[in-house]
């Protein structure tokens, strides 16, 4: 889905479900970052397929790495920001990895039955996760609106849980 912000439903639903697991701010990100690559191409008119070997497990796994490694970096800074939406987590890097691995999976899952030129599999010139239909990427946009929907709720509920804590912790004081 080059250009557009639904990779965003899952990464948001996704990342929440698993709030206490992976990182995530690195998780969000990783969920739309491999679109870099077809920006890109359109940006510069390549002459390269718009998703090319970043959209394959193995070029996600370096963009995963890579993120990973830079968000290592500049985790901390983002804390405030995470703070102010009721969303304080832990750092590790451990988690970030996790997030940034999953993310980018989670993203090239998505886009492969949808488009032609993914070779999820790359060196391997195939796609088995391809699906011709009457409506290409009808299935996969209304999953990402779904899940972007779902999001809200889970969300509420971790403000309802941050408020609960808060609570309790200023009655013992």
């Amino acid at each position: 889905m080059p250009l557009t912000p639904f990779h965003l439903g899952p990464g948001l639903l996704i990342g929440l479900i698993l709030f206490y697991f992976i990182d995530f701010p690195t998780f969000l990100i990783a969920s739309v970052i491999v679109d870099v690559e077809p920006i890109i191409v359109i940006l510069f008119g390549l002459d390269y397929p718009l998703h090319g070997f970043f959209h394959s497990f193995l070029g996600g796994t370096i963009i995963a790495f890579l993120l990973a490694a830079v968000m290592s970096k500049i985790r901390k800074p983002i804390s405030p920001l995470l703070s102010f939406f009721k969303l304080e987590q832990e750092i590790s890097f451990k988690r970030i990895l996790v997030a940034a691995l999953a993310g980018v999976y989670i993203h090239i899952l998505l886009d492969a039955p949808i488009y032609t030129d993914i070779q999820p599999l790359f060196p391997l010139d195939i796609n088995p996760f391809f699906r011709s239909s009457g409506a290409p990427g009808l299935m996969e946009t209304m999953i990402c609106v779904w899940c972007f929907s779902g999001a809200v709720p889970v969300y509420l509920i971790i403000l309802f849980q941050a408020w609960r804590t808060s609570r309790k912790r200023n009655s013992i004081e």
